[in-house]
């Protein structure tokens, strides 16, 4: 994640505060040079860090924290609220037109910052609010920018505009918004240009874009891994052509996370959304407060939920439900299972939402554990449909050509029989809780060991 390795150096310092007891003056002190460091670090603007720490520290020092019966944990709380104020204090929505207008968004950014990826994840997010949208391939210049935006569309069933690489981008955009007005769409989203770095003929086409069509939110987008620099290309776009809003892309990648941090405070434009994959449904909105729970390890099982309820099929849930009590759980109901958990991010991607994750996950093998469950899948893809239906099937034969279909050794499949019939069992007691609203997630994760979840009995 962006924000991984500050999220573990802020966490390493308060928990050498909570270890004090009480504290003193002095170290308040220490600590906040140490959060200091780390920011910086970070890559957060240095004016930024230097207002941060003395919010921090005139609250820190305060006879609040010191007649506290817990005040490292309140310490924390004064940091998190400082970090939320700094991006933004609360959401920002993406507000569109009623549905019986057109809404034009244009995606403006650097080339290479993912505004042709995220433009299809715009677009994808709003039809499943019953948006009816249309893609708009304005950008002439670089190689396979037209085919990739047509093929994201077609991905997820949106329609596509583009009238080649031969007219003007300002005339694409117009042409595009009377299509719009005469087959009922209402959501116009223009994939724009970009460069590698800004310059006088890149803004003067936008602004003749935004001349051309009625647009609504002028969205930058801004690659995350580039850490200070976002913030001077928002700055920049921000000056020249107009910016109401910023969508971070890459945040799934090792970056720093300054930019998050810094955008809002010194550009003054509020984050949207953060694109966290390749995949055309990683898109998450950005709440501050949430964003800063992340960053100081207490999780944001809010965003975990509501990806559940948009991700995950509530009638499968609850048929796993049924079969869980009942005893009936098999392999095609633990590969449902692996899909819905690889849905809302993988076993990490889960674990990192959970309060208190950060410091319990240190010295689990989590890569190990998304590999073994890539060929737990293999194996059971291996299977015919009777013996994943019926896993008491299975004898020496059948173990033998699922082995080889799907190129391991007898002894994996062996393992997986052995851990699937345990796991069982588990499921079984697991379900009977779950009828109050559990399930493979609703029971928590008891068992996790530094191998990954086998100690849950979970092959992985």
């Amino acid at each position: 994640m962006a924000f991984e390795s500050l999220s573990e150096r802020l966490s390493t310092i308060f928990q050498g505060l909570s270890g004090k007891g009480k504290l003193s003056e002095e170290d308040v002190n220490l600590a906040l040079k140490e959060v200091r460091m780390a920011l910086l670090e970070a890559d957060v603007n240095f004016k930024l860090v230097k207002e941060f720490i003395a919010k921090v520290k005139e609250k820190a020092i305060g006879e609040e924290v010191f007649s506290s019966l817990s005040p490292a944990q309140t310490v924390v709380k004064i940091v998190k609220e400082e970090l939320t104020a700094m991006m933004g204090e609360e959401n920002t929505e993406l507000k569109l037109r009623p549905q019986s207008e057109i809404t034009v968004l244009m995606m403006v950014g650097l080339q290479g910052a993912g505004k042709t990826t995220t433009a299809a994840k715009l677009a994808g997010k709003f039809q499943k609010m019953h948006r009816k949208p249309l893609l708009v391939a304005c950008d002439i210049y670089r190689p396979a920018a037209i085919e990739q935006l047509r093929v994201n569309a077609e991905k997820l069933s949106i329609p596509f505009f583009s009238l080649g690489n031969q007219v003007k981008p300002e005339e694409i955009a117009r042409r595009a918004y009377q299509e719009a007005k005469e087959k009922g769409y209402n959501l116009l989203i223009l994939d724009t240009a970009g460069r590698l770095q800004i310059d006088h003929a890149l803004m003067d086409e936008l602004k003749r874009m935004k001349e051309a069509v009625p647009v609504d939110w002028t969205i930058l987008t801004v690659d995350a891994m580039t850490g200070q620099e976002a913030v001077n290309v928002s700055e920049s776009f921000t000056k020249e052509v107009g910016v109401d809003g910023v969508i971070l892309t890459k945040c799934d990648g090792d970056t720093r996370g300054g930019a998050a941090l810094s955008i809002k405070a010194v550009s003054g434009k509020p984050i949207l959304f953060l694109g966290m994959g390749e995949k055309l449904s990683e898109l998450e909105p950005f709440y501050p407060d949430r964003f800063a729970g992340r960053i100081l390890g207490m999780g944001d099982v809010l965003s975990l939920i509501e990806k559940a309820q948009n991700e995950l099929d509530e009638e499968k849930a609850k048929e796993s439900v049924r079969k869980l009590s009942k005893g009936q759980f098999n392999y095609d109901d633990f590969m449902e299972q692996m899909n819905q958990l690889q849905k809302l991010g993988g076993i990490a991607g889960i674990l990192k939402m959970l309060p208190g994750m950060n410091k319990s996950m240190q010295g689990i093998d989590l890569e190990d554990s998304e590999k073994k469950m890539k060929q737990v899948k293999c194996i059971i893809q291996s299977m015919t449909f009777k013996e994943r239906a019926n896993p008491k099937l299975m004898n020496p034969s059948r173990k033998k050509r699922i082995a080889s279909g799907a190129g391991v050794e007898l002894s994996e499949v062996n393992k997986l029989v052995k851990q699937f019939e345990e796991m069982q069992k588990m499921m079984k007691q697991f379900g009977n809780r779950g009828k109050h609203g559990g399930g493979m997630f609703g029971s928590g994760f008891p068992g996790m060991n530094k191998k990954g979840m086998g100690g849950m009995g979970f092959p992985f």
